[in-house]
């Protein structure tokens, strides 16, 4: 007699509601965490760091010593004083470049020496050719594209309206002096200072508007993520639990009964191995291939290695213990939740509160900072290099301990991934003898 039929498979209920449940959450949650993060920067800003360099040394004049880069500098505090968008932080010369040379400002804005001199020559009656002062901004794309162009536009806001109480000033003293001025002198007094825009941090230009450590580290997450997948999947291909499909053949190895210990391990070693491999192949498509600006070369080939090692090895460490689950927690942690609270595009300090919490232990954010250090800042600890380093540490031993933790339990209490065949026996034997 033949056998029936069997029910198509699309007639399941646990088949459509367990696939939509995962897709649904999948789907909703990369909507709200990538948009959510990104959709509101100006409205999100808090405390974004910027330098103020006053190097004004002043000048005389009718008979008082004058210093109007002090006047512009308080008058930037002064406005300040009732927004906290920005964080004017008032430095040396030095200690901007410092700041700008380690990504730890977005941009700076420099008054002259000779400030005050320029300014009171505009004034003086004497005076054959008058000069502009000028009012310099500096940029800092190293720190990010969008934050630098947040920077720069506050700072060009400010040094605008730095000018235009000077030029009320001007127009006041020349006045009081009853000296006729001509239209074309009035309107420069007006708006007496020129500003200008530079680089306070100059990158080359194969790095892709300071956002190439962000892609490079993007880039070391992904492998480690995405490597893990694969030698999970090889691992138990050649262990016999599952089998492979290449095209129309199948590939099915005898099984070997394995611990779930000896198993994370067979799988953390090759993710060690095989991390060179990929950390070498990364660097040599991204600078030997593609020519992106980068020093330090041994470093960032070390780096690229210990990144990609840290993140395979945790990756593996979720899929031991959540079993096929692990492969979107994995993916939920290293990209979903990472790369918005990453400050690599959006600044931290443009983000919501949410997305700054996830922020002090998403891995990306210190990976990029140390990507950031070897590629723009000259490999300087304080840069982020430093804690890149010791947060990869942190990630890798806890998942070590994490890993090995539960699937040794899992061992201890019988939960074999397959039945071994004195289990099997026992199991069969038990309804027999009852």
């Amino acid at each position: 007699m033949p056998s029936p039929e069997p029910s198509s498979v699309l007639r399941s209920p646990k088949l459509w509601i367990g696939s939509g449940l995962i897709v649904a959450v999948v789907s909703i949650l990369f909507a709200l965490l990538y948009v959510g993060g990104n959709v509101d920067p100006k409205g999100n800003l808090r405390d974004l760091p910027i330098a103020l360099v006053n190097s004004d040394r002043g000048a005389d004049t009718n008979g008082k010593h004058l210093n109007l880069g002090d006047q512009v500098v308080s008058g930037i505090e002064k406005s300040a004083a009732n927004n906290d968008s920005f964080s004017w932080q008032v430095v040396s010369r030095q200690e901007a470049d410092k700041r700008l040379g380690q990504g730890k400002v977005y941009g700076a804005l420099v008054v002259p020496e000779n400030f005050t001199a320029t300014v009171a020559g505009l004034s003086n009656p004497k005076a054959t050719e008058a000069k502009r002062p000028v009012l310099t901004v500096l940029t800092n794309q190293s720190a990010g594209s969008i934050g630098s162009s947040m920077a720069s536009q506050a700072n060009q806001k400010a040094a605008h309206a730095a000018s235009a109480r000077l030029g009320k000033d001007l127009l006041d003293r020349a006045a009081a002096q009853k000296a006729p001025l001509a239209p074309a002198a009035k309107l420069m007094l007006a708006d007496p200072v020129n500003v200008e825009v530079a680089d306070g941090h100059p990158l080359g230009t194969h790095s892709a508007m300071g956002l190439s450590a962000f892609y490079y580290a993007l880039v070391l997450v992904v492998c480690g993520v995405l490597g893990a997948n694969a030698i999970s999947s090889q691992v138990d291909t050649a262990l016999g639990y599952v089998h492979t499909d290449f095209g129309p053949f199948r590939q099915r190895m005898p099984l070997r009964h394995t611990s779930r210990v000896r198993t994370l391990a067979v799988g953390t070693v090759l993710m060690l191995g095989l991390s060179v491999v990929m950390g070498s192949l990364v660097e040599l498509a991204t600078v030997g291939i593609l020519d992106m600006d980068a020093s330090h070369l041994g470093l960032l080939w070390l780096y690229s290695v210990g990144t990609i090692a840290a993140v395979g090895v945790s990756a593996l460490a979720m899929l031991a213990v959540f079993g096929t689950p692990g492969m979107l927690v994995s993916t939920i942690v290293f990209i979903a939740m990472a790369v918005p609270s990453s400050g690599a595009t959006v600044p931290l300090e443009a983000l919501p509160g949410f997305f700054r919490t996830l922020s002090e232990f998403e891995p990306l954010r210190a990976i990029t900072g140390g990507t950031r250090s070897i590629l723009y800042y000259d490999a300087q600890g304080d840069a982020g290099l430093t804690r890149a380093w010791i947060s990869m540490g942190i990630a890798l031993v806890a998942s070590v301990l994490f890993g090995f933790g539960m699937t040794r339990l899992y061992d201890r209490k019988g939960l074999h991934r397959v039945p071994r065949p004195d289990e099997s026996s026992d199991t069969a034997a038990a309804p027999a003898a009852a």
